[in-house]
């Protein structure tokens, strides 16, 4: 026996028996780069990462798993920002990557459905759905590196919601496996299927607590060659508001996405990204992005922009607009919003809240909690983006300017507790599309009604009695 496998815990060796060393690693130097998340928040410990091909792999894994009252992590792509894929301390975990999972088995233009399995990158099954001519509208800032799996685990958003709904808007049917080794066999792709409890619904979004989502069957939608991006300048959010009405009212389905970002934000870009282009000559308070899109004519979309835009103008809903006028534009424009995370993590630590609100009181919200911060921290600085037109925005915090990197260790909880308060006042959510995984627990408990949360850990005990399914999670 090897000096490694001699100090290799008896239950990875159970591991590799089963599944074979191709499919799992238990060398430390080989799981260490397994055991934190893409921030550097996060950190754990495991015994062994798995890395299967198959669903029937991922069912012999679990109920091995199960029999052991191993934990199991699963693990998409690493792209969350709530800690939701990254292990605990504790030595027993195991790590499940569906990485390896990534075939297409199916697309079908006639249903307008692509069957996909979870290990699979979401920029490339769009990328797919293009190629026959459809369009999958899930689309994230992290679409060429994140996972299906963990998109539907997470319910990811992104900048579509609008037109589009959430990733579970976009779910006919799911293969998943459950925590004791059953495949739960649900793919069908059928539009109506009312019989019963929609099991598959539970699976989405519940951050891997419940089972291994394995594959997917999504819905698929005419393709939008035709794009027209506006950048509008506003006063305040509720110009910006005044300016989403009009555009839905005027627009209707043709609106694809309506993002909303502050002068801030832009001070931010210019300093962090070099890459960055601001469309304007001058500058002003907020800006909004506003994306229509059509399946032909693209000499109509664009005159019903530029009616759109010179009606809000005329009726001072926005102070100033630039419209694309190239496909290299229309990148540059998308650019200013979604760079915005990558300057704020350029400059330094800050404090992130995804939050949703009732897209009415996102004015008001805005009004109300920057004082309530400021009385805390006055030289703060309020970073405030956001999917605008779905009730989304990523209400951050920078450090003061000169201040030390530790700062919001210090400070941070006292100013997440203000701005959720603040959420919760407009009946909001705290967690809008990143999830509830390490980083919000504790404001889940105190912000969840008891209820809610009774249910939640109810059917939590249906599907994983023994608790194996990503402790620490969400609860």
């Amino acid at each position: 026996m090897t000096a490694a496998a001699a100090s290799r815990p008896a239950f990875a060796d159970t591991l590799l028996n089963a599944l074979g060393p191709d499919s799992v690693l238990t060398a430390p130097d080989a799981i260490a780069p397994w055991l934190a998340d893409w921030r550097g928040i996060y950190r754990g410990n495991a015994q062994a990462v798995v890395r299967p091909r198959t669903a029937a792999e991922v069912a012999t894994c679990l109920a091995l798993c199960s029999a052991e009252r191993a934990p199991v992590v699963p693990r998409g792509g690493n792209t969350g920002l709530c800690g939701a894929a990254t292990p605990d301390s504790r030595a027993q975990n195991v790590i499940l990557s569906l990485d390896r999972m990534k075939a297409i088995r199916a697309i079908d233009t006639v249903a307008n459905t692509l069957v996909a399995e979870a290990g699979c990158i979401l920029g490339d099954l769009q990328r797919a759905a293009a190629d026959a001519g459809r369009l999958l509208p899930l689309s994230l800032a992290a679409e060429d590196s994140c996972q299906l799996g963990g998109n539907l685990a997470t319910n990811a958003g992104g900048v579509n919601v609008v037109r589009y709904g959430m990733a579970r808007d976009l779910v006919l049917g799911i293969e998943a496996v459950l925590p004791n080794g059953e495949i739960f066999e649900g793919l069908r792709p059928l539009r109506k299927d009312n019989t019963g409890y929609d099991l598959k619904q539970l699976l989405i979004g519940s951050e891997g607590t419940l089972g291994v989502i394995t594959a997917a069957s999504l819905r698929l939608y005419a393709a939008t060659p035709e794009r027209q991006v506006v950048v509008a300048a506003v006063n305040d959010a509720g110009h910006a508001l005044s300016l989403f009405e009009l555009i839905y009212a005027k627009c209707g389905p043709r609106l694809q996405a309506f993002e909303y970002f502050t002068d801030a934000c832009v001070d931010l870009l210019l300093e962090q990204v070099p890459t960055a282009r601001f469309p304007f000559g001058a500058r002003y308070p907020a800006y909004v992005l506003i994306e229509l899109a059509d399946t032909a004519d693209a000499a109509a979309l664009e005159a019903l922009l530029e009616q759109v835009i010179g009606a809000a103008l005329e009726a001072e809903r926005c102070v100033d607009a630039v419209v694309s006028s190239s496909l290299a534009q229309i990148n540059e424009m998308w650019a200013l919003r979604e760079e915005i995370s990558e300057a704020q993590r350029a400059d330094g630590p800050h404090l992130k809240h995804d939050v949703s609100l009732p897209i009415e009181s996102i004015p008001t919200f805005l009004e109300t909690v920057e004082p309530r911060v400021r009385r805390l921290c006055p030289d703060v600085r309020p970073i405030v983006f956001g999917h605008f037109g779905d009730g989304n925005l990523h209400y951050n915090l920078s450090r003061p300017l000169g201040s030390p990197r530790d700062f919001f260790q210090h400070e941070g909880e006292a100013l997440t507790a203000e701005v959720l308060d603040e959420v919760m006042r407009y009946g909001g959510s705290i967690s809008a599309e990143h999830g509830i995984g390490q980083l919000k627990r504790e404001y889940f408990a105190k912000y969840k009604s008891p209820l809610e949360q009774r249910l939640m850990r109810e059917i939590k005990a249906v599907f994983d009695p023994a608790g194996i399914m990503n402790p620490g999670k969400i609860f």
